[in-house]
């Protein structure tokens, strides 16, 4: 019997992983929900293998290299186009929820959120089981696998910093108890050299051939551009838009590491040795998973809720940044309505959202600050008869103060 469960057991997984995560095609607009690839379609058709068992007194979760991809598979489809490149946030007010996370005492659970590396912020505070990201861009999974390679590689804050923008690495013993201020304006006054970005380039080329989700020469020529756009512009990096030049309301990388909550404090998840610890450790434990996929299509959370079911798993944070607007603007905001409500959920899990509406837009909004974040608790939007009602995201955020 255990013979035949083992056997069964590598089917699924090849069946899983092959050609499943392949280069998605990218559109010339928008396109939300696609049908997935031939290759993706034929992987699903099959179960794949059950999840890691759910952390138990003998330690926290963690997947080996190969269930970290099956289950990126499992959730993956094949994506679509967006008109950005999403390397860093756009969002300066992303800390705010923390204080409200605080509040709330919303901790561990299942995280899943969108985007780029602000995900990581929410993660160190909350330290969920496990974390998902989702974003209909494969590049942004991509983008995923680069921070996954650094947080591997470094050990430490500033060779983390280093091996990110290019920066020789400062031999060790490293400080580690260094304020954010520090770390970031160290970053700012070291140039970037040659030997330092061809070092870091081929660490990180190496790790994420071995993260076990199937990657192209696309691919990899893709996460080579991210990181060398990082090296490049360093903390001056900022968001940017496919032919239109950055805006002057965007953060730089260096002002969103420096970004405080609410309350004032640095929370970033550089902002301590300790924070940057909670992320680096559930990399290497492979819990922090990325995915391709629609959050309102047939895929991403359709195909999450019975698993999070099965592994007694409930959300904790859904971080949805502005995507609800998009889905409003393409008639599939219903979907993601109905996917939401059929999640299983913590008692006090919220979902965060951002409004880019401008300052005096918003009654939340934060003095000083273009964007604002609004929490509200996954209950109150699941059963909320409004929501049904709600037509543009202005509406949809309007109802939360």
């Amino acid at each position: 019997m255990r013979s035949a469960r083992v056997n069964r057991l590598r089917v699924l997984l090849r069946a899983s992983l092959t050609g499943a995560l392949r280069g998605a095609p990218l559109g010339l607009s928008l396109v939300l929900g696609l049908a997935p690839s031939s290759a993706l379609a034929q992987a699903q058709t099959q179960a794949p293998p059950r999840a890691a068992s759910a952390p138990s007194a003998a330690g926290p979760l963690s997947y080996s290299t190969k269930e970290f991809a099956a289950l990126a598979a499992r959730f993956s489809d094949a994506g679509g186009y967006f008109d950005t490149d999403n390397l860093i946030s756009n969002e300066p007010s992303l800390l705010h929820p923390l204080t409200t996370l605080d509040s709330l005492g919303v901790r561990g659970g299942v995280y899943l959120g969108v985007g780029p590396d602000q995900n990581f912020n929410y993660i160190a505070q909350v330290v969920p089981q496990v974390s998902f990201i989702a974003d209909i861009r494969r590049d942004n999974m991509l983008l995923v696998l680069l921070f996954k390679a650094l947080f591997h590689a470094a050990s430490d804050r500033q060779e983390f910093l280093a091996l990110w923008l290019g920066k020789p690495v400062p031999p060790a013993p490293r400080r580690r108890d260094w304020p954010v201020d520090s770390l970031v304006a160290w970053a700012e006054r070291t140039p970037s050299s040659t030997a330092g970005r061809t070092q870091a380039h081929q660490r990180v080329t190496a790790l994420v051939r071995g993260f076990g989700i199937p990657l192209s020469a696309k691919d990899l020529e893709t996460i080579a551009r991210f990181h060398g756009e990082f090296m490049q512009q360093g903390t001056a990096l900022r968001f940017t838009t496919i032919g239109r030049p950055p805006q002057r309301t965007y953060p730089t990388l260096g002002q969103l590491l420096r970004e405080r909550d609410k309350a004032g404090r640095q929370r970033s998840y550089l902002a301590s040795d300790s924070l940057f610890g909670i992320v680096q450790d559930m990399h290497r434990r492979n819990v922090i998973i990325p995915l391709v996929g629609d959050l309102a299509g047939p895929t991403v959370l359709p195909r999450l809720a019975p698993w999070l079911r099965q592994e007694r798993l409930a959300i904790s944070v859904l971080y949805t940044s502005n995507v609800e607007d998009y889905l409003l603007r393409y008639g599939t905001f219903r979907d993601f309505v109905k996917s939401v409500r059929a999640l299983p959920r913590q008692n006090n899990a919220v979902i965060i959202r951002s409004w880019f509406g401008g300052p005096g837009t918003h009654p939340s909004q934060v003095s000083g600050y273009f964007t604002t974040q609004l929490t509200e608790r996954i209950e109150t939007f699941a059963t909320d008869p409004a929501v049904d009602r709600v037509s543009s995201y202005r509406q949809l955020v309007m109802r939360v103060r």
